[in-house]
């Protein structure tokens, strides 16, 4: 079984909160799994209601005069007895009937039972409802399995793990040996991916064919998903798989940014966006946008029409690539640049522990590869697959630049933890430590009682 950080989250969501949780983001990356097994660890009962499989369910709530109708007309449907306190209903493939995430408020409010929703392409249809139940529902993305799960689901030791979280936070070299150890399970990451169903059927067979496989069919299901959405809710066409087939291509050129001109030689952005937006709400693709400047807040500073659009899992994108590719990733061959597979990682990494995506390019600087805000400051990030990691000179500029005045910089490269100056290199899989800050509640009250007129 691979275990999920998102475990431990239900664990304690169903602990301390009376709320119901909506489970989104892509197809086929664990959701009715994980909800299952925390269903096992937490609850006398559980009642599973998939809105595809069974499409009569969607009389449970249509016509029901009250919730108390509802809940009589769930018991008769499931033919299960629901023990009050004990159970948790799980409303899965809820695209199919969105119309169920307003409803839930009610459900909630009358609390006998617990409530998990989940399905695919939910943050296209959930645009769509007038109303979300604010206060009664919280809502977690779910992505792939990001660095680390992977890591401890190939066998590496959790002693191992806390070494290298010491190594990043007291930014001091890792161990030669495990250094080049943790570097060949990191390219075959690269191979394998994060999506559950491959990690497991490399797990299973260590067959990468196998695994490719697996990649395919995904890829497939995501492509029958496509076709379905050829207009959106004002009528225009959707260019979605003509920009989808096009992003490995894309992530290979030069600057690896998106070119509309690609799609159309007259392609114009308004006629697009819609189109990227939906790649981007179906949890398939991970658009990076431009800042004007690497200065916070970095919102401001965003471009809307200038973006690198990455894939939600590097396997996924490693997989339309030609032939023998895998191979030449896990023997860490020369002969290619792998930069484009690299900063796929690194943007799937940074979406998946809470990062906005951006990038900066000018003409007087050059591009970063990756900008965020950690820690309350502007964090450039350089991303280098070669061995010449230390030359970089857009960040060299932006670095000695008075205007900027930013504190430090990380490169994410091949080699072993080093520090020169304000630039801190870091082996590429230590990014799986770096986490966004939770925000703190912080109480703050003034008193304009004593002012007097």
């Amino acid at each position: 079984m691979i275990n999920r950080k998102i475990d431990g989250f239900l664990d304690e969501f169903f602990r301390d909160e009376t709320k119901a949780l909506l489970i989104t983001g892509a197809r086929q990356i664990g959701k009715t799994y994980s909800v299952r097994e925390a269903a096992k660890r937490n609850f006398e009962s559980f009642i599973e209601i998939n809105f595809i499989t069974s499409p009569e369910a969607i009389g449970i709530f249509r016509g029901a005069k009250d919730v108390s109708e509802m809940l009589f007309r769930l018991s008769a449907f499931v033919n299960k007895p629901l023990v009050k306190g004990k159970t948790l209903v799980f409303f899965d493939e809820v695209q199919a009937y969105p119309e169920v995430v307003t409803l839930i408020k009610f459900l909630v409010d009358e609390g006998s039972y617990r409530y998990v929703l989940s399905g695919s392409l939910l943050g296209i249809e959930l645009n769509n409802l007038r109303s979300e139940p604010v206060g009664y529902m919280d809502v977690k993305e779910m992505y792939p399995l990001d660095l680390e799960e992977f890591f401890l689901a190939i066998g590496l030791a959790e002693n191992v793990l806390n070494v290298l979280r010491q190594c990043w936070e007291e930014k001091k070299p890792v161990d030669e040996f495990v250094h080049q150890r943790l570097m060949q399970a990191f390219r075959l990451y690269l191979v394998v991916g994060g999506m559950p169903q491959a990690v497991q059927t490399y797990l299973d067979t260590n067959n990468l064919q196998n695994v490719l496989a697996v990649q395919k069919s995904i890829l497939l299901e995501y492509q029958r998903d496509i076709m379905k959405y050829k207009k959106d809710d004002n009528d225009r066409k959707l260019y979605i798989e003509d920009i989808f087939k096009l992003i490995p291509s894309e992530l290979n050129a030069k600057n690896k940014r998106f070119i509309l001109k690609n799609l159309n030689e007259n392609a114009r952005f308004a006629t697009y966006e819609n189109s990227f937006l939906w790649l981007r709400d179906a949890g398939v693709a991970l658009p990076t946008y431009n800042i004007e400047e690497p200065k916070l807040p970095l919102l401001l500073a965003k471009t809307r029409n200038l973006f690198k659009l990455f894939q939600s899992d590097v396997g996924l994108l490693v997989s339309q690539f030609a032939g023998g590719i895998q191979l030449q990733l896990l023997d860490d061959s020369q002969a290619i640049n792998f930069g484009s597979i690299y900063e796929n990682v690194v943007a799937q990494e940074l979406k998946a522990h809470g990062f906005d995506l951006y990038y900066y390019n000018s003409k007087k600087m050059g591009e970063l590869d990756f900008v965020v805000e950690y820690r309350g400051k502007v964090l450039p990030i350089e991303v280098k697959s070669g061995k010449d990691y230390e030359r970089h000179n857009a960040l060299s500029n932006v670095m000695t630049s008075k205007e900027y005045a930013i504190p430090e910089a990380l490169v994410l490269c091949n080699g072993n933890v080093k520090i020169a100056g304000k630039v801190i290199y870091v082996p590429i899989y230590m990014l799986m430590f770096m986490e966004k800050e939770v925000t703190v509640d912080v109480e703050y009250k003034i008193d304009l009682s004593d002012l007097k007129i």
